[in-house]
């Protein structure tokens, strides 16, 4: 007993004696275990950044965006449409033919690319890149159009897309959300639909006055003033969209954010997450090129195709180019109305409609301002007649904030009707227009 005593205090005082000198070495297990995961770290880091790496990462982002999509079948339609242009001989039906599909997998992989790019910025970042690359195949064929002097076909092209979005789009999306959801109707957000409404109506607005005052032949100076007032007009849309922009992305986006939205995590973006920010711009790069040189041999068809064809040229701007500018919205609409998401659905095909007629349409305006194009916003009678009444027809058909699959489809048989209108219309002579 005594001896045990004397040995606990004698190691007592040794380890007394140790603490004192401070001799106590640090645990060398705990050494090593950090010393390897620095180590690790520092490997990982190096695999990161090495050329085979490197490689593996873009075949990785090829085969998401290129190869994993099934539309991309189309693709070689693009090739094939320019090799046509430069063969000896009348071409020109077909050239547009192949170029219209060719541009549809390229436009909805740019939608692609625009919707990974915004699941790493903010909503005000992603709001404005949603209004800058959504639209942007329909503005590099009006930028084309407005160089070669094709002032009507850029105007019928981007109502086209503005009838497309609101009937065709919002119609499809809520005919194939109810018939998946049959047994109640699908709600949304009526504030926000409501404000798109409202938008729409005020550039309903913008179009019909320089219209009007063309028609009844009350110009101050002829053939100057609806020009003047058209570039005015623009100038004033564009603030008012930069204004809705701010309203609803910063200031009051808690009064219009989508239903339940409370109740999705952030583990949906992170599922939706697919290429990395650097490869998202880089697509956005590589597909807008490829865009705006099948764009030029598109618009340089326009004409011969419409003789080829045998078909209006009114028809071909307003019924066929929209397709092709609308194919990711139209997808993606689909898509997210049979999730039974809504508000979605609305921001993609409403809000679309909302960016030609309040962002697209001005920008025009002033791009051939700069250009020196007498781009105005007299569409004629006829074709704002026409986007009036299918912004009242689909205003009535949000105001009670459901949807269901007899409203989708009594707004595709509404573009049905338009769509036939315009293939049995013809432009007025450039002499009565002027």
């Amino acid at each position: 007993m005594m001896g045990a005593a004397e040995n606990a205090e004698l190691g007592g005082l040794h380890d007394e004696e140790e603490m004192v000198a401070g001799t106590t070495p640090p645990p060398p297990r705990k050494m090593q275990s950090l010393d390897f995961e620095h180590i690790g770290s520092l490997a990982a880091v190096a695999e990161s950044l090495s050329p085979r790496s490197k490689w593996r990462m873009a075949l990785r982002s090829l085969r998401i965006v290129i190869f994993q999509a099934k539309i991309n079948v189309l693709l070689p339609f693009g090739p094939l449409a320019i090799t046509l242009h430069y063969i000896p001989g009348n071409h020109q039906g077909w050239v547009f033919l192949f170029s219209l599909i060719g541009i549809t997998p390229l436009a909805e992989r740019l939608g692609y690319a625009t919707e990974q790019l915004a699941c790493y910025t903010g909503p005000t970042i992603g709001g404005l890149l949603n209004a800058t690359f959504g639209n942007a195949t329909e503005m590099i064929i009006s930028i084309y159009a407005l160089k070669n002097g094709m002032i009507r076909v850029v105007q019928q092209s981007l109502l086209g897309s503005i009838l497309s979005n609101m009937l065709l789009v919002l119609g499809c999306a809520f005919f194939a959300g109810g018939l998946a959801h049959p047994d109640r109707d699908q709600v949304f957000n009526k504030a926000s639909a409501v404000v798109n409404s409202g938008l729409l109506l005020m550039a309903v607005l913008g179009l019909m006055f320089p219209a009007v005052l063309h028609f009844t032949h009350s110009e101050a100076h002829y053939g100057k003033s609806e020009v003047s007032l058209s570039r005015f007009s623009s100038c004033i849309m564009l603030v008012a969209y930069a204004s809705y922009l701010f309203f609803q992305l910063k200031s009051q986006r808690s009064l219009y954010s989508p239903i339940g939205e409370e109740e999705e995590t952030t583990e949906d973006e992170e599922d939706e997450k697919e290429i990395t920010q650097g490869e998202a711009i880089a697509w956005l790069f590589v597909l807008t090129i490829w865009i705006s040189i099948l764009s030029g041999y598109l618009v340089d068809a326009i004409q011969g195709a419409s003789e080829s064809l045998n078909m209006p040229l009114a028809f071909i701007s307003v019924i066929l180019l929209p397709i092709v500018g609308n194919a990711a919205e139209h997808a993606s609409a689909i898509m997210f109305a049979m999730k039974n998401k809504l508000d979605i659905t609305l921001g993609v095909a409403i809000g679309s409609s909302t960016q030609i007629s309040m962002f697209v349409i001005p920008f025009c305006v002033v791009i051939g301002w700069m250009m020196g194009e007498e781009m105005d916003l007299n569409f004629q009678l006829f074709e704002t007649a026409t986007l009036f009444i299918t912004v009242l027809v689909v205003a009535f058909m949000l105001q009670e904030g459901t949807s269901n699959y007899f409203k989708g489809l009594m707004l595709i048989l509404c573009y049905l009707i338009v769509a036939a209108s315009f293939f049995v219309h013809v432009d007025p002579k450039s002499s009565d227009n002027k």
